[in-house]
C-alpha cells in the first residue's frame, strides 16, 4: 500500500492551517480491480451454490480474456528441515506477482485467510485475492505479504 496525500488548502488561502486528506493506492490495484470485476461478472452469472472448480473454470476464462499472464492450480512442494513433506496448489498465480485463492464456503473462516497468507510467504508473492463465490454476494479480501517486498 502506498500512501498519498493531497492538500487541498494552503496556508494562504485557509488561515495559515493546511489540510491534507490521505489516500491510499493499493498495489496492483488496477489488476486486482480488473480480477474483482470479473469475479463480480462470474457471480451475477451463476450466483452461489456450485463446487469451486466450476468458478476456477470461469475464472479462468475471464483471466484469459483480460489477457493476464497466469497459470492454474500451479503446485508447490512444501519440505520441514529440507525433507519433502507435500505439496500443495495455489488456484491461480497471476503476473508472477500476486495469487487467487477461490473459495466457494457459506462464508470466509479466519482458516482460510491464514490459507492465502501461507501461500503469499510459500510462493513468495507480493498480493493475494481471496474470493468466495460460495455466498449470496460475493465475498473477497485483498492480502499482501508483508515479508516481500514489490519488485
Amino acid at each position: 500500500m502506498i500512501k498519498r496525500g493531497a492538500v487541498l488548502k494552503t496556508p494562504e488561502n485557509c488561515g495559515g492551517l493546511a489540510l491534507v486528506i490521505v489516500f491510499y493506492v493499493y498495489l496492483y490495484a488496477d489488476v486486482t480491480e480488473k480480477i474483482i470485476g470479473a469475479s463480480m461478472k462470474i457471480h451475477r452469472y451463476l450466483g452461489n451454490g456450485f463446487h469451486e472448480v466450476i468458478y476456477q473454470r470461469c475464472l479462468e476464462i475471464e483471466l484469459k480474456k483480460l489477457g493476464f499472464n497466469f497459470e492454474r492450480e500451479k503446485e508447490q512442494t512444501v519440505f520441514y528441515e529440507e525433507v519433502l513433506v507435500g505439496t500443495k496448489r495455489v488456484d491461480f498465480p497471476v503476473e508472477e506477482k500476486f495469487l487467487v485463492e477461490l473459495k466457494a464456503t457459506t462464508q470466509l473462516e479466519n482458516v482460510h485467510l491464514a490459507q492465502a497468507i501461507n501461500y503469499l510467504e510459500a510462493f513468495e508473492l507480493e498480493v493475494a485475492l481471496l474470493i468466495n463465490f460460495g455466498a449470496t454476494s460475493l465475498q473477497y479480501r485483498r492480502l499482501q505479504n508483508k515479508y516481500r517486498v514489490p519488485k
